[in-house]
């Protein structure tokens, strides 16, 4: 038996709740890009598989410039890893020196599996996710009521940009002014590739003036790529190499090394994704507005929160057994629970096919 998933993509546990192979859901749980994986990506992958009868070069020397090259950073503030999984397990045991690390809920919420992991103090700063970002507080971190430790000293901060799961795009300079209140900051952009240059908020250019700022970039998403984990952290050389030292070897695989490599080098397809993804989010944000008890949220990632009327978990049973259809219930995020489901932005047809199915499904429900 499947236990309810606490991410999105558990296509086992969605096919045995719908009855039917997993091959035959439609799938809006996962924020993936559908329009990947580019067919260059894939050609690489190919051409990788004699590398399979070799381990991978532990100091990943290419795919290290190759990222250095593409974010205009030295080589030696590159890490690549397992998927971001892996990097927040070690972002968790630098954290573990400090009093307490803040972050603002709702969250991803494998930052917490990791800090727990890591035995690090983790407390959340609550936000309506309606409401304004909650920037005096976080620039204010002394005059939070703090239950782990009083005032602690030592302080931390997690941010992902654009936020998960609202989608919601954080100013840079803002950010730019929390760095200085903590020892360490730990910025999440998983979700930065889906804006283009002249919209990004990325603090990657930023990087080499403070050392105390650490920057999680993600591959699978952007690329259509989830299967293979990659990953990559940028900052100072000092904690990259603490990270290094404290890892198993070759985390990452020659097929996802070569993967990577040619992501970096996809700008046509880049472009692609850029002018897909507005008019996209735009149609599937208006026509989910149209069916009664639903308000999406804006959003500037490749999702939707949406606000609903009938609890979540019920809409998401029914169009998984009606209509063979997985969205993502929000009961993993605590500030959000019933109230919320989210849905990742598909192609215009898959999502005229997700607002046919729940017009039926809230018709039924309130008739």
């Amino acid at each position: 038996m499947f236990e309810r998933p606490h991410h999105g993509g558990n296509l086992g546990w969605a096919a045995e709740m719908a009855g039917c192979p997993a091959f035959s859901l439609l799938d809006f749980s996962a924020s993936i890009n559908p329009l990947g994986p580019p067919a260059a990506v894939l050609a690489a992958i190919e051409s990788a598989l004699p590398a399979l009868h070799h381990y991978p070069d532990p100091q990943y020397v290419r795919l290290r410039r190759a990222i250095a090259d593409y974010h205009h950073l030295p080589v030696d503030w590159i890490l690549p890893g397992n998927g971001s999984a892996e990097l927040l397990t070690l972002a968790g045991r630098t954290f573990a020196s400090l009093d307490c690390t803040y972050v603002v809920g709702p969250a991803f919420g494998d930052y917490g599996r990791s800090w727990r992991g890591a035995g690090a103090k983790l407390q959340t700063i609550p936000w309506e996710v309606k409401q304004a970002w909650p920037w005096q507080k976080l620039r204010s971190p002394s005059e939070i009521t703090d239950n782990i430790a009083p005032q602690p000293q030592k302080r931390g901060l997690i941010l992902n940009n654009p936020h998960n799961p609202s989608g919601t795009l954080l100013p840079r300079e803002e950010i730019l002014a929390l760095l200085p209140h903590y020892q360490w900051v730990l910025l999440d952009e998983a979700f930065m590739d889906f804006l283009p240059p002249g919209e990004e908020q990325s603090l990657v250019s930023h990087l080499e003036e403070h050392p105390n700022l650490i920057i999680l970039r993600s591959l699978t998403k952007f690329y259509r790529l989830p299967g293979l984990r990659l990953g990559y952290a940028l900052g100072h050389p000092d904690i990259l190499s603490q990270w290094q030292a404290w890892r198993d070897p070759w985390p990452v695989n020659v097929l996802a090394e070569a993967a990577a490599i040619a992501c970096l080098e996809a700008e046509e397809f880049r472009q692609q994704v850029w002018q897909w993804l507005p008019p996209a989010r735009t149609a599937l944000q208006k026509d989910l507005a149209s069916l009664p008890g639903l308000l999406p949220l804006a959003s500037q990632a490749n999702f939707l929160l949406v606000k609903t009327d009938i609890p979540a978990p019920e809409l998401q049973q029914e169009l998984l057994i009606k209509c063979q259809i997985l969205i993502r219930d929000c009961l993993s995020f605590p500030e959000l629970g019933q109230d919320f489901f989210r849905v990742a932005v598909r192609t215009m047809a898959d999502n005229q096919k997700l607002t046919q199915a729940l017009a039926t499904v809230i018709g039924t429900a309130r008739s």
